[in-house]
């Protein structure tokens, strides 16, 4: 995937989506489909998918089916010439401290981007990321229930739940949903959420409680603190 363009990492995508998804598969698999478990190509793939079957871009296409009807004004696959004043910087820890990643009001969500990417990453607000994860808690019909059933159940087979499917201890009291990190032990039973490798992380327990945290920080061991912190703020259950 490194030799190819197609590895996920924390740079923002450099080929668009056509290209992206040939090379993607003129590799050979990791393991015949249904006997491992990988983390984000699939998220990746699946945007595409949803564009070629709506004949319409993703970014449109999730516009009309969410951002528009949660009020999600702040949230698309790259920021608007006239909100690039908002865009902030981003950060990754290195060894004599901070090093800017990312520009304030540049870099490449600022403005339209170069190439299709329905295969990209969205950007978004705390505000708007909280009216996603708030339609999620309360169950405000943007899925079914038995999509949410679903969504938030551990999908993953014991069998694939091996050391080299993601990192150390990764699956301890944990399983995947779709999309979704599942909590199956430990002090939040029933929990779900994922952290970004770029500094956010969220949070919805059965109860209803929400966390979002945005820290435009790269995920590293100086963050790994604060994000348990941030875990711990909401009573155990």
């Amino acid at each position: 995937m490194a030799d190819n363009g197609t590895e996920a990492g924390p740079q923002p995508v450099a080929l668009g989506a056509g290209e992206w998804l040939r090379r993607l598969g003129d590799l050979p698999l990791a393991f015949q489909p249904g006997t491992g478990w990988r983390y984000h190509h699939s998220f990746s793939v699946l945007g595409i998918l949803i564009a070629r079957l709506t004949g319409r871009s993703l970014g449109e296409h999730l516009a009309e089916e969410i951002f528009v009807p949660l009020g999600m004004t702040d949230t698309a696959f790259w920021v608007p010439p006239d909100k690039v004043d908002r865009l902030p910087a981003a950060y990754r820890h290195e060894r004599n401290g901070f090093v800017e990643t990312e520009p304030a009001s540049g870099g490449f969500y600022a403005g339209p981007p170069p190439f299709d990417i329905d295969h990209g990453e969205l950007v978004s607000t705390a505000a708007d990321f909280y009216r996603f994860a708030r339609a999620l808690a309360d169950d405000t019909g943007l899925i079914s229930a038995e999509h949410k059933r679903l969504l938030i159940s551990d999908q993953v087979p014991e069998h694939a739940k091996t050391a080299d499917s993601f990192f150390p201890g990764f699956w301890d009291g944990r399983g995947w949903g779709f999309g979704v990190a599942v909590s199956t032990g430990g002090g939040h039973p029933g929990r779900y959420g994922w952290a970004g490798g770029l500094g956010t992380d969220f949070y919805i327990d059965p109860d209803g409680t929400v966390g979002v945290l945005l820290t435009q920080v790269e995920m590293g061991s100086q963050l790994w603190p604060l994000i348990a912190d941030f875990q711990e703020l909401s009573p155990s259950r």
